[in-house]
């Protein structure tokens, strides 16, 4: 999974992927376009039925699943025109599974605001106007090519060209592609031109540490106009960037006593999983123990495509365990023995922490 990183410049943007990869690679300093080329990080997903699995079949190795972060230049009101320098590097964000916008709502007199005030709807408006309008530009470039093609009697680009009009007409009255109304065959037309605002957007309320327990959630979503493929999650940037030289268990205690459940990390990609439709199985033995990440809803066959496309062309059958019940019982064979073990097909929907076996013919 990837994610890409937008917002104003000096939001917090480059504090925050430091703090997130926990690494110090991207500059982060008190004036706007500090950070010129891309900052790239993965981060592990921290899944602690991984490592429960993992022991009782003391693996060789462990395998989480991960995040990819993408942190570009600030956009700035007038990018997609050519102001500042964020809309030369949307690009390398195009083809991310969601984008996270990180939203200023700290207050502090020393860190310039582009605006030269603090507000978080605006910023969020800023920032839509100008991913909308790049678009616009992936539109007409590609229309420019689609009527071409269409003039020649094609049907099927006269149909595409015709869903692409119909798309930039949406987006010029300020309508994100996320939110059209299209069905399936046209959401299928636009795949390739990898919309920025066709993706779910998480809102990151960058807030000062001692507002992160207690943030006002509802007026949050009220304010950002937060829709249905959105979510807002408030982090401390500054106070993520601190828990870089803190050890697991001094990390999870110092949350505790800031009243938190989880990092913002957590926060943000268990958001993005949410969002996106997926879930994790796993494999487990003594060689590994690995997390798999999958839409909700994925057939056996495509669970196992996951791991080798050879996998879902020969699949047989997969041996499922449900987490619970491989935790319970000990082991794989403690849990065939006692019937807990089950043999399924090609129409099994595999569920959020199956441990599977798959059998398939090379």
């Amino acid at each position: 999974m990837q994610i890409g990183i937008v917002g104003l410049p000096n939001a917090g943007k480059s504090t925050l992927f430091n703090a997130l990869t926990r690494s110090r690679g991207a500059q982060a300093e008190n004036y706007p376009f500090c950070t010129i080329d891309p900052n790239v990080g993965i981060v592990e997903v921290r899944d602690a039925r991984l490592y429960r699995l993992a022991e009782i079949n003391q693996s060789a190795k462990v395998v989480p699943a991960a995040v990819e972060f993408v942190d570009i230049a600030g956009l700035v009101k007038g990018a997609s025109a050519g102001e500042g320098l964020g809309n030369q590097f949307l690009a390398h964000i195009r083809s991310c599974d969601a984008i996270a916008q990180v939203v200023r709502y700290f207050q502090d007199g020393n860190i310039i605001h582009v605006h030269g005030k603090v507000d978080p709807a605006e910023d969020v408006e800023v920032i839509h106007t100008e991913l909308i309008l790049a678009d616009l530009q992936t539109l007409e470039k590609r229309l420019g090519e689609a009527e071409k093609k269409a003039r020649s009697g094609d049907k099927e680009w006269q149909r595409k060209v015709a869903v692409l009009h119909r798309v930039k007409s949406e987006l010029e009255s300020g309508k994100r592609a996320i939110n059209l109304n299209l069905n399936e065959d046209e959401r299928e037309a636009i795949r390739d031109l990898h919309l920025l605002t066709n993706k779910p957007f998480v809102y990151i309320a960058n807030v000062a540490e001692n507002e992160v327990a207690d943030f006002d959630m509802p007026e949050a979503q009220k304010a950002l106009k937060v829709g249905e493929h959105e979510a807002v999650i408030p982090i401390s940037a500054k106070m993520e960037a601190e828990l870089i030289d803190f050890s697991p268990a001094e990390a999870a205690d110092f949350l505790q006593e800031m009243g938190l459940r989880e990092s913002g990390l957590n926060a943000l990609i268990h958001a993005a999983y949410r969002l996106l439709g997926l879930h994790t199985y796993f494999t487990s033995g003594p060689k590994e123990a690995r997390a798999w990440t999958i839409p909700i809803g994925a057939k056996a066959p495509q669970a196992a495509g996951k791991i080798h496309t050879d996998f879902e062309k020969g699949f047989i059958r997969a041996e499922v365990i449900a987490y619970t019940d491989y935790i319970e019982t000990g082991s794989e064979a403690a849990a065939r023995n006692i019937g807990k073990m089950r043999q399924e097909g090609k129409e099994y929907v595999v569920k959020d922490g199956d441990v599977i076996l798959f059998r398939f013919n090379n």
